[in-house]
């Protein structure tokens, strides 16, 4: 089952739980201390980059009848709008940058590149995803409601497809997060509900329209004027869906990254609303994971290649992540608990092989649904007297024992007895 007592699993007392959240607040309160100018250089450099790369892209399709120029415009579009989409409007929807009091550059005023309405997305992921993390049955984003993603969640005959649902979902991810909010599969009793509904549908079919005639119908047939060629028109418009594939992919990508590689533990309900402040902080490091980056693949990845920090401080700005993740992982080496991060390759993969073994029942895995990769629980530790639910300290090295050198600890143990068998 997923985590229950967060405190417990964490092998940390209730004092060293509040402290750890004071730590994260003090860190807060430097970051916010600190901003100034060269934050709001950055994002306005980084504005200023991607309207020119988008305009570069446009400019190249007008010559998409040449197979060079085709994949050239194609793919600085898709750079663009992963720019856009990741680095400007996911973290000024945040809120990241409100502090500078920009109305170009505010959460309440941007609207960003994406069939889903930024409006919706702010309640879905802002509100719901980020105040339930990985919370089963309040968290949306655990499977989308289409993904079994955990062994938590009951197995049924649809989800021998997980597969198949998550190449379509990559694919076209932005229609996924347009669809999210309307929360389809959901009855609507009341009138009200109806209603809201039905205003919540106009919105995003007005959206995804204003979309597809951006990339579908107008700029193509600004192409075929401009050259006076259908071969033209149909050029770029092939681009500019290559462009929003290109988009899609590395938006999924990266975000199952953060949210489903081995180690980002999922939750039960069962004490989240009465959960303090440095419990939610616990929680936001225990249900997300890192993977490695350069600052490339920071930039490209929006800085989620620093999820765990991006989960603590939702509104800091994205360029401070890199920093802050220094002093996150001393405090994870202070109370002994696991920093979940690895290369992008190895984290994408792992995420795919959960939703590989996820497709099957759980009589055909191995594993328990308390001790298994893709799902653990405080429960994972009472099979031996010899781990407790309790940090301790070592008293040769002063090192605070807790849940790293639990997980590592259960780890050799079962390792050890497999041995024999094996020979």
């Amino acid at each position: 089952m997923a985590i229950s007592d967060i405190p417990e699993y964490a092998h940390l007392t209730d004092a060293d739980v509040e402290e750890l959240g004071a730590k994260l607040d003090q860190i807060r309160a430097d970051i916010e201390a600190d901003r100034g100018e060269r934050d709001a250089r950055y994002i306005r450099n980084t504005i200023a980059f991607q309207r020119t790369l988008e305009a570069a892209g446009r400019a190249l399709t007008f010559g998409a009848r040449n197979r060079a120029l085709w994949w050239a415009g194609a793919s600085a579009l898709g750079v663009a709008k992963i720019v856009e989409n990741m680095e400007l409007g996911h973290n000024v929807m945040h809120g990241q940058w409100d502090w500078m009091n920009d109305p170009e550059v505010h959460s309440t005023s941007w609207e960003w590149d994406n069939t889903g309405p930024s409006a919706h997305w702010k309640h879905t992921h802002n509100f719901i995803h980020h105040k339930y993390t990985n919370v089963l049955g309040m968290d949306d984003d655990v499977g989308y409601g289409l993904l079994r993603v955990t062994r938590d969640q009951r197995w049924r005959p649809f989800n021998l497809g997980n597969i198949a649902y998550n190449t379509v979902l990559a694919l076209a991810f932005q229609y996924g997060v347009a669809a999210q909010h309307l929360e389809l599969g959901r009855k609507r009793r009341t009138q009200e509900e109806k209603d809201q509904f039905r205003k919540d549908l106009r919105d995003v079919g007005v959206k995804i329209g204003r979309q597809a005639g951006k990339d579908y119908v107008v700029y193509p047939a600004l192409v075929g004027a401009v050259t006076r060629s259908r071969s033209g028109a149909r050029k770029a418009f092939t681009a500019n869906v290559m462009a929003n594939v290109i988009r899609n992919v590395w938006s999924n990508a990266v975000i199952f990254c953060g949210h489903f590689p081995d180690g980002a533990e999922k939750f039960t309900k069962q004490d989240v609303d009465s959960e303090t402040r440095g419990e939610w902080y616990l929680r936001q490091m225990l249900g997300s994971a890192n993977f490695r980056s350069g600052p490339v693949l920071a930039f490209m990845s929006g800085n989620l290649s620093y999820q765990i920090e991006h989960h603590i401080f939702p509104d800091l700005p994205s360029n401070r992540l890199a920093e802050i993740a220094v002093r996150v992982q001393a405090l994870c080496a202070e109370y002994d608990l696991p920093y979940t991060t690895g290369s992008f390759p190895v984290q994408y993969a792992k995420s795919w092989r959960t939703i590989a073994k996820l497709s099957l029942p759980n009589k055909y895995l191995s594993g328990t649904v308390d001790d298994a990769p893709e799902t653990a629980s405080e429960r994972r530790f009472k099979e031996s007297e010899q781990v407790r639910l309790v940090s301790t300290v070592d008293p040769a090295t002063g090192r605070r024992r807790g849940l790293k050198t639990a997980i590592v600890s259960l780890n050799e143990r079962r390792r050890s007895r497999r041995a024999p068998a094996r020979a």
